[in-house]
C-alpha cells in the first residue's frame, strides 16, 4: 500500500500542474468581466457628494466581488443574467434597497457620525451588449455639518476593488478600498493625498491582484515561457525581454501617449498565448527570434496592463511612486506563478525519484524527460485554451 501511494504522488502533481490550466481557461471564458468602482468624493455649499462608477446589476444580484472577477464565475450568476436582461428602468427602480443597506454600515460617516446618503441621480447607459458589464453612474448626497473635519467611507463585504478619489480640492486623497475595508479619515478641505511612500505601496498589490488571481491569460503565457526548457538562462532571458517590454507599453499607455483599443490588444494578447504555447511543442532551447517576439508581445501585454491601471486611475501628484508600484506588484505576481509551476515539478520529480528507489521500475525518473512530457501536454493544452480566447475576442 506505502509503495502504491508513493508511486501515486508524482502523478497527482503533474494532473495538479495541468488540470490547472482547464481550470484556468474556462474562468476567463466570460463576458461578463468585473471592473473596480470608481468613487468619487467631494464637497460643496454644504453637501456632500458621492459619485459611484458602478456596475448595478452585480451588487444587487448579491455577488461576491471579492471571490471572483467574473460574474459567469459566481455562484448566483444566473440572478446577474437575469437583472442585465432588464432595462435600466427597472434597475434604477430596485437601487433604494441597495442603498438602505449601505447606509445601515454606515457607507459614510463624518467625524465618526454616521451620513444618510439619498439618491441625486442614477444614469445608465442605453444600448450596451448585454453580454457585456454595464457601468452606471450612482450619485449619492447628504447635507454635511459644516464644522465637520473628516470623512469616512467603509466599502461593504464582498463590494470587491474600489478606488476612493477626493475631487475639488488641493492634495486630494486617493486610495484603494477591498471589501470591508474602511478607508482612513479623510480631512474634508483636502491634504490628505498620500505620501509618494504610501502611493507606492498601495499600488503594488493592485498590480499582484491583476495577475494573480485575476491576471489569467497573463498567466498562461508566462506559463508558456516556463515551459520552454528546464534550463535557467532561456527563462531569464524571456522574462527580461517581456518585463522590459510591458514596462514600456505600461508607461506610455498609463500617461495616454500611447491608446490602443481592446478590440485589437485582447485578441492579439491570446495570439501571444497560442504562439509560445506551439513553439514549446516543437523547440525545446532558445532560439535567437524568440526574445525578439517575446519583446512585442511584452508590448502588447503591456497595453493590457495600462487598461487596467487607467480603470483605477492614477493620482497625479504622485503617478511615478504609483506607477512603480502596480509594476513591480505584476512582477512579482508574474514571479510567483513561475515558482509555484517549478515547485509543483521539482516535488513531481522528488516523488517520482523515490518511488523509483523502492523498485517501481515503470516511473519515468529523469527531470529533462519529465519536464518535456508536461512541457508538451501542457503546451498544447495552453494552445487550446489561448485559440479559444483568440475566436471568443474576435467572433464573441
Amino acid at each position: 500500500m506505502q509503495k502504491t501511494f508513493t508511486g501515486m504522488i508524482p502523478k497527482l502533481l503533474l494532473v495538479a500542474l495541468l488540470s490547472s490550466l482547464f481550470i484556468l481557461g474556462g474562468q476567463r471564458a466570460g463576458a461578463h468581466e468585473l471592473q473596480p468602482t470608481i468613487g468619487d468624493l467631494s464637497v460643496e455649499d454644504g453637501t456632500i457628494e458621492l459619485v459611484l462608477h458602478i456596475n448595478l446589476e452585480a451588487f444587487l444580484a448579491g455577488i461576491d466581488l471579492d471571490a471572483v472577477d467574473d460574474t459567469n464565475d459566481a455562484a448566483n450568476a444566473e440572478d446577474y443574467d437575469a437583472l442585465r436582461a432588464l432595462s435600466s428602468e427597472e434597475i434604477i427602480a430596485r437601487v433604494p434597497g441597495l442603498l438602505e443597506r449601505w447606509n445601515a454600515l454606515p457607507l459614510l460617516s463624518t467625524d465618526g457620525a454616521p451620513v444618510a446618503l439619498s439618491t441625486a441621480s442614477v444614469t445608465m447607459p442605453q444600448d450596451v451588449d448585454i453580454e457585456l458589464s454595464r457601468i452606471s453612474d450612482w450619485t449619492l448626497t447628504a447635507p454635511v455639518d459644516p464644522r465637520a473635519e473628516v470623512v469616512q467611507v467603509r466599502w461593504p463585504e464582498g463590494g470587491g476593488a474600489m478606488v476612493l478619489r477626493q475631487q475639488g480640492v488641493e492634495d486630494p486623497y486617493t486610495g484603494y478600498l477591498d471589501g470591508g475595508e474602511t478607508s482612513p479619515e479623510i480631512t474634508l478641505q483636502g491634504g490628505a493625498e498620500q505620501t509618494g511612500l504610501g502611493t507606492f505601496v498601495g499600488y503594488v498589490p493592485v498590480g499582484f491582484d491583476h495577475i494573480l488571481p485575476k491576471g489569467l491569460d497573463h498567466i498562461l503565457f508566462v506559463l508558456g515561457l516556463f515551459f520552454l526548457s528546464i534550463h535557467l538562462r532561456p527563462l531569464v532571458w524571456q522574462v527580461s525581454a517581456f518585463t522590459l517590454a510591458h514596462t514600456v507599453t505600461l508607461a506610455l499607455g498609463a500617461l495616454g501617449l500611447v491608446n490602443v483599443p481592446g478590440a485589437i490588444v485582447e485578441p492579439l494578447i491570446a495570439a501571444s498565448i497560442v504562439y509560445v504555447a506551439v513553439e514549446n511543442i516543437f523547440f525545446h532551447h532558445l532560439s535567437r527570434w524568440r526574445p525578439m517576439v517575446i519583446f512585442g508581445f511584452g508590448l502588447l501585454h503591456g497595453l493590457g496592463f495600462a487598461s487596467v491601471l487607467g480603470d483605477f486611475g492614477l493620482p497625479p501628484g504622485h503617478f511615478v511612486p504609483a506607477l512603480i508600484g502596480f509594476n513591480i506588484g505584476v512582477e512579482l505576481g508574474q514571479l510567483t506563478v513561475i515558482a509555484m509551476a517549478a515547485i509543483l515539478l521539482w516535488l513531481a520529480v522528488g516523488a517520482a525519484r523515490k518511488a523509483h528507489l523502492e523498485g517501481q521500475e515503470e516511473l519515468v525518473t529523469e527531470y529533462p524527460v519529465m519536464f518535456r512530457a508536461v512541457s508538451v501536454t501542457g503546451s498544447l493544452l495552453i494552445a487550446i485554451i489561448g485559440a479559444y480566447w483568440v475566436v471568443e475576442r474576435v467572433f464573441l
